[in-house]
């Protein structure tokens, strides 16, 4: 009876060891995923220099990898449901680190955003398999609340600490070894991977991958994205700024007549879409990403061309980001959640967002640190981490098993493709018309602004969620 116990007692620790360390390897892959979003912000003005972009173009060092993110995040999501969950881990992994690679040795501005775009279809892969991989492995309650809080606050973390390694690695080596890193990490991760986390099986019937329907989503989103940033170098009106918006417009109805009558598997199954707290979840995400995801490309514009920050500099800046997002989303969201609604969570996060990019749209050329950046950055990441948890929570909330991995992949994607076409619009409010630092800094100022105002609509939109709360 004895050994019985003891045996026991060694396999629930075993159990619980195994539950740590596939915690450990899906928050360390989501880490790589969301640093590579920001970690060539604060390097943008050394890799405009070397390969020769302009102001406008140079987003697409960041909406390539966003873009291809986006567009292939839903097929990433299905492959994890029908392929098996390590697999497609392992293989996304690869993929993500390759092109890692590729991008860190490139030679031209053609070449890096190619590379880049290839690093987002290997995160699209990933990141759907490492919610996955935490939805399966923990239950319902707050013992998964806990596994969500982590792995959205080392997410968050991510692009804020992206910022401080981007910095430090291109002032005392490059701007590729902000790309180079990722090779040593993946391969880290794995081995650990290989080692610890078991093999699940793919499902018992094998349906046809709906690539094309990837393609269109991915192809809509980038003629959208097009337009949007032709109309920041033009005007709305001028042909090539209409071509791709409507051109998006229309791969993206095809390829949601598509999904709704003839994808025989489709990547977004419309029954999701009549939860309510899928929906209305899946808003809310797209509204917050528009301004979450852009705000750490404004802020390192605003600190290295206006206030003359060096890359160091600007990454140290971003440390309260990190700090404050993860207390807050990590141990007091948790805890809150069990004793508020998370839609007024949500809302009063959002607020406070708001009102901290409202202080951040206040910048000067003569404004100090503690006044200029870090206070708005206390008030927004507050609100930051109090909203991230309670939107994740809901959209992955009631979903049928087998349609997780879909879920999953769909938050993800509203996720992105809010910060793409947000970062494309925000451009556009924030184009330069003139030199010097003084239109430089009223122009990133507007974006702030109108970021303050999206994320009173996130808190509205946050309002119509089902109400939630954990259950003791």
């Amino acid at each position: 009876m004895a050994q019985r116990e003891v045996a026991g007692d060694v396999d629930a620790g075993r159990s619980g060891m195994s539950a740590k360390i596939m915690l450990a390897v899906a928050c360390a892959a989501q880490f790589m995923v969301v640093l590579d979003i920001s970690v060539v912000n604060v390097a943008l003005p050394s890799i405009r220099d070397a390969l020769g972009f302009d102001e406008t173009s140079q987003q697409w060092v960041v909406n390539a990898y966003a873009l291809t993110f986006a567009g292939f995040l839903l097929l990433g999501g299905r492959l994890a449901d029908w392929c098996g969950r390590r697999r497609i881990f392992l293989a996304g992994l690869v993929l993500f680190a390759g092109a890692s690679l590729i991008g860190g040795l490139a030679d031209s501005a053609t070449l890096l955003v190619a590379a880049r775009a290839v690093q987002g279809l290997g995160a699209a892969v990933l990141a759907p398999a490492t919610l996955t991989i935490l939805t399966a492995t923990f239950p319902e309650g707050q013992v998964r609340t806990r596994a969500l809080a982590t792995w959205t606050a080392v997410g968050v973390a991510g692009g804020a600490a992206g910022n401080l390694a981007g910095g430090v690695l291109t002032e005392y080596l490059s701007w590729r070894s902000t790309l180079l890193i990722n090779v040593p990490i993946g391969a880290v991760v794995a081995v650990l991977t290989v080692r610890h986390v078991v093999a699940d099986r793919a499902g018992a019937v094998g349906p046809r991958l709906d690539v094309a329907g990837a393609v269109l989503a991915t192809a809509g989103l980038g003629g959208l994205a097009f337009g949007i940033a032709e109309a920041a170098d033009e005007e709305w009106s001028s042909p090539s700024a209409v071509a791709g918006l409507v051109i998006g417009a229309v791969l993206l109805a095809v390829f949601v007549a598509i999904e709704e009558r003839w994808a025989v598997s489709p990547l977004i199954p419309l029954r999701l879409l009549t939860i309510r707290s899928v929906s209305v979840g899946n808003l809310a995400m797209l509204l917050a990403g528009a301004c979450l995801n852009p705000m750490w490309f404004f802020l390192t514009l605003s600190m290295q061309n206006v206030l003359a920050y060096s890359p160091v500099q600007t990454g140290l800046a971003f440390l309260p980001h990190t700090v404050v997002t993860v207390v807050v989303g990590a141990f007091a969201t948790p805890w809150l959640m069990r004793h508020v609604d998370g839609r007024i969570l949500i809302a009063v996060g959002s607020l406070l967002a708001a009102a901290g990019f409202w202080w951040q749209s206040q910048l000067t050329m003569q404004s100090t640190y503690l006044a200029g950046i870090l206070g708005p950055a206390v008030v927004f990441s507050i609100g930051s981490g109090l909203l991230n948890t309670p939107i994740t929570t809901a959209v992955t909330s009631g979903v049928p098993t087998p349609d997780a991995g879909a879920a999953s992949g769909l938050m993800n994607t509203t996720k992105q493709v809010g910060g793409a076409l947000g970062l494309a619009a925000l451009v556009t409010v924030a184009t330069v018309h003139s030199t010097g630092p003084a239109a430089q800094i009223d122009a990133y100022n507007r974006a702030f602004t109108v970021i303050a105002v999206i994320m009173v609509a996130v808190a509205v939109v946050g309002l119509a969620l089902p109400a939630q709360r954990d259950r003791e």
